[in-house]
């Protein structure tokens, strides 16, 4: 005799479920601040080698590089906020209609956006500290 397991009846959420939602949502939330800070000290970075380089009589100049990879991180760090509040949005209902599925695609897309703004920070030390 074949017997067919039909799906597993989904279960309602616990109070622990939004909870555990809630503390990856600020996890988040705390990962966006800190890459806005960051991506403001890399901005102000430019201008205090600008300021240095001047004071020191070099010719050199800073060509503007910091400020844009700083604000391509603090846009990062923005789209990570909003992405969160998504998630946490999305994971709620889910469990409340047990239906809850982890995120798959935004791991990956948040972590291959995070590298590639690591690879360009490097790119750029390590250039500047060439031409210095």
């Amino acid at each position: 005799m074949n017997v067919t397991n039909p799906a597993a009846p989904s279960k309602p959420a616990t109070p622990s479920d939004h909870l555990a939602n809630e503390r990856t949502f600020l996890a988040w939330i705390r990962t966006s601040i800190s890459i806005i800070v960051f991506g403001f000290v890399v901005a102000k970075f430019g201008i205090t080698l600008r300021e240095f380089l001047r004071v020191s009589g070099n010719t050199a100049r800073e060509s503007g590089t910091s400020l844009m990879i700083g604000l391509g991180f603090m846009g990062m760090g923005i789209l990570m906020a909003l992405a969160a509040g998504f998630r946490y949005r999305t994971t709620m209902r889910r469990l409340e209609a047990g239906d809850f599925k982890p995120a798959g695609a935004m791991v990956t897309v948040w972590a291959v956006i995070a590298a590639l703004f690591g690879a360009i920070l490097a790119a750029y030390l390590i250039y500047t500290a060439r031409t210095l």
